[in-house]
């Protein structure tokens, strides 16, 4: 899973929690940019030297940034630095079963399309294309350009699921915390990871309609 500088960190949060609860082992990047977003966005300042503590505390807050709303076990996170290009996911030989970028920011999705590999991150989407696993890239701007959207529409022709961050309103929200768990939900759907982060569309009788 890999997290960019996009606004967006509780829905980043929300699946963590939701892929550690699964039972599901993490190998888990997070920009440098992303950093910054976090700190506005939480006051956690994430520290490569002390990632677990800070992820720790980071994973107990709720969307609205109250600490101690979840206990989290990190045990099964495992962390790589953004700069480290050596690393496990570096490599089409280090097996996984695709990734997740939660959120993306527009330059995190021109990087992958355009095949930059600057960093950890990108160079991780690379590879999870060219392996053919995988990728889900939950966008997380607003409007969209004409640049970004191609690079967009070129992700999805490279076989990755783009997913915007919209979340849906039939799902009966009272919180804040429904409606970022609706987006992280979705993610897990795409990534084939069971859940229960929101109530699912059965239909109504008299012809309402729903919504993905």
């Amino acid at each position: 899973m890999g997290v960019s500088g996009a606004s967006g960190t509780p829905y980043a949060a929300a699946v963590l929690r939701a892929l550690l609860a699964a039972g599901e082992s993490v190998d888990l990047v997070v920009s440098r940019a992303s950093r910054l977003t976090l700190l506005d966005e939480t006051g956690i300042a994430f520290r490569d030297a002390h990632w677990r503590d800070d992820l720790w505390h980071w994973l107990g807050r709720g969307a609205d940034g109250k600490p101690g709303v979840f206990d989290p076990d990190v045990s099964d996170v495992r962390y790589w630095a953004a700069g480290d290009l050596a690393a496990g996911p570096s490599s089409g030989s280090y097996a996984t079963k695709g990734m997740l970028i939660v959120p993306a920011s527009t330059a995190c999705v021109a990087g992958v399309a355009l095949g930059l590999s600057k960093d950890l991150l990108q160079r991780s989407a690379s590879v999870t294309l060219k392996e053919g696993r995988r990728l889900v890239v939950c966008v997380r701007e607003t409007p969209l350009n004409g640049q970004t959207l191609k690079h967009l529409v070129s992700l999805d022709e490279a076989g990755a699921i783009v997913l915007p961050a919209s979340p849906a309103f039939y799902a009966g929200a009272t919180h804040i915390q429904d409606l970022v768990d609706f987006v992280a939900g979705r993610v897990l759907d795409a990534a084939r990871v069971p859940h229960s982060l929101y109530r699912r569309w059965e239909g109504e009788l008299g012809g309402a309609s729903g919504g993905g």
